[in-house]
């Protein structure tokens, strides 16, 4: 097919050379004949038809060998890609051989492994019965049946347990010790350095001098109208008894009590007792408190370094110097804490000034427990809150006692420099009947242990020491022993500061030479 293409190619090629040399020689003249033209023209178009089917072969020649070339090539990629599929199939088939050679080994291992668990198996089951045949040989020789022999065993197992718990409990505990002893030693002895107290114990005086006897009668007055009018006036009771030169004062507000007592003394150095003249002495004399109440109030804000309190609030705080507690001042009581809080939180990285305020103003309930119900903790948050203090403010006058659970660190410091104000020595007084009922309670809560055989309460009721049996409680109990008896004294008992318990086990030998 190509071949025809080809001479038809030629033929038009020649056909067209043909008409061009007839053109030629029409145009080139008619010396020429007819015959040699057409010869000529013959001989061209042979000419033109064999160089173009000369072309035509080269050019299949060479289309041939192109083709010839992308077969081999074709050829080529088709044997490399079967090689590889071969070389895959052989790595397969060892691949298979492999998973069938090791299917056929776990096969095995579970067999023996069946057969080792059924061997394991018989021999638990006769393990179980020479055990149980032991036991019933053991019980019989022991004499001891099953539940004595078990009991026996958990006593073993809690004494050891028991003497383990001990060790630890000795070990943690000394090593917390000594670090919580440093720092808590560090911070509050530079607070307490660094702030120097009057340690001298205030007691309120309700007694008034009078230079003679004869004063008494001029106080009662004529059929006692004197001393209902100053009863009245100042509401504070009267006593006059048969003591020489001098006349009681009694009341229950301290403040009104001090009212009396001045209003009594300037009517004993006036000489001019009568009702209008107690009414007009009175009067001067609560105008006098008031101003004094005021600027006790004041001083004791600025010595404090609390400023821009409510005027409400320097009063109550003024009244505090007409309290105690314990025989403690209340108002130095206050100055106190507020300088140990700030000292306190200025080493913990707080604020100082806050806590300060928190400290001064923590027992300002007890100048107003008397008017309104609850107790000063509960009456003090409320007037804080009630003249716009602080939410810290208010929650460490509730909480300085652990009446509610602290939600500020204000009111842990609070509560700590509270408890170093009120244990300091000669800061309170207690009755003897209340320290000699809280040496009895320490005593008792360490006689009720286990193997005790005395307690001694020492050093004003800070320190316990126990002497137990040495046959019956050995030094890792002993060590559990002073810890238990330590959180019975926290749970059960209300003191200030803190009490060290100290057990004491000791072995003695004696004997006599003769």
């Amino acid at each position: 097919m190509a071949n025809e293409w080809i001479f038809a190619g030629a033929g038009l090629a020649t056909g067209g050379a043909v008409g061009f040399l007839l053109d030629r020689l029409r145009q080139g003249g008619a010396y020429k004949s007819r015959d040699v033209l057409l010869e000529q023209a013959k001989t061209e178009a042979e000419t033109i038809r064999k160089s173009a089917e000369l072309e035509a072969r080269e050019e299949l020649f060479n289309r041939r060998e192109e083709l010839e070339k992308e077969l081999n090539s074709a050829r080529d990629a088709v044997r490399d890609q079967e090689r590889k599929l071969d070389k895959r199939e052989a790595v397969l088939e060892e691949q298979t051989s492999d998973f069938q050679k090791k299917e056929q080994m776990l096969q095995v291992t579970q067999t023996k492994l069946a057969e080792r668990s059924k061997a394991v198996d018989t021999r638990e089951a006769e393990l179980d019965r020479i055990i149980k045949e032991e036991q019933e040989q053991l019980y019989q020789i022991s004499g001891l049946s099953r539940d004595a022999a078990r009991e026996m065993l958990l006593e073993r197992i809690e004494r050891e347990l028991k003497n383990e718990a001990g060790t630890l409990i000795l070990k943690h505990q000394n090593e917390i010790k000594e670090k919580c002893d440093q720092e808590a030693r560090e911070m509050l002895g530079m607070a307490v350095q660094r702030y120097a107290a009057a340690h001298t114990s205030e007691s309120t005086v309700s007694t008034v001098d009078i230079p003679s006897d004869e004063m008494k009668g001029r106080i009662i007055g004529r059929e006692g109208r004197n001393i209902r009018a100053f009863e009245k006036a100042t509401g504070v009771d009267v006593i006059v008894d048969d003591t020489p030169g001098v006349v009681v004062v009694s009341a229950f507000d301290t403040v009104r009590r001090q009212i009396g007592k001045l209003s009594l003394n300037k009517l004993i150095q006036d000489g001019r007792i009568h009702p209008s003249r107690i009414e007009e002495v009175v009067t001067e004399t609560e105008r006098e408190m008031d101003d004094h109440i005021r600027k006790l109030g004041n001083e004791a804000a600025q010595e404090a370094g609390v400023l821009g309190l409510h005027e409400k609030l320097i009063d109550l705080m003024g009244r505090l110097h007409f309290r105690t507690s314990y025989s403690q001042n209340v108002l130095r009581h206050s100055i106190e804490v507020s300088y140990l809080t700030g000292l306190l939180a200025e080493q913990l990285g707080l604020d100082g000034q806050l806590a300060k305020r928190c400290g001064f103003l923590h027992d300002i309930g007890k100048a107003a427990d008397h008017e309104m119900e609850g107790g000063h903790p509960a009456v003090g948050a409320d007037l804080l809150k009630r003249y716009g203090e602080a939410r810290e403010v208010v929650h460490a006058a509730a909480g300085h006692h652990d009446d509610i659970r602290p939600e500020y660190i204000y009111t842990v410091i609070v509560a700590a420099a509270d408890a170093i104000s009120a244990s300091r020595p000669g800061a309170r007084r207690e009755t003897l009947e209340k320290y000699v009922r809280r040496l009895e309670e320490l005593e008792a809560i360490a006689c009720g242990f286990p193997g005790v055989e005395q307690s001694y309460a020492v050093q004003a009721g800070r320190e316990i020491r126990v002497i137990i049996d040495s046959k019956e409680v050995n030094d890792r109990e002993a060590a559990k022993m002073s810890r238990d008896i330590a959180k019975a004294i926290e749970e059960t008992m209300t003191y200030p500061g803190e009490i060290k318990v100290t057990v004491l086990r000791e072995t003695r030998a004696v004997e006599y030479a003769r």
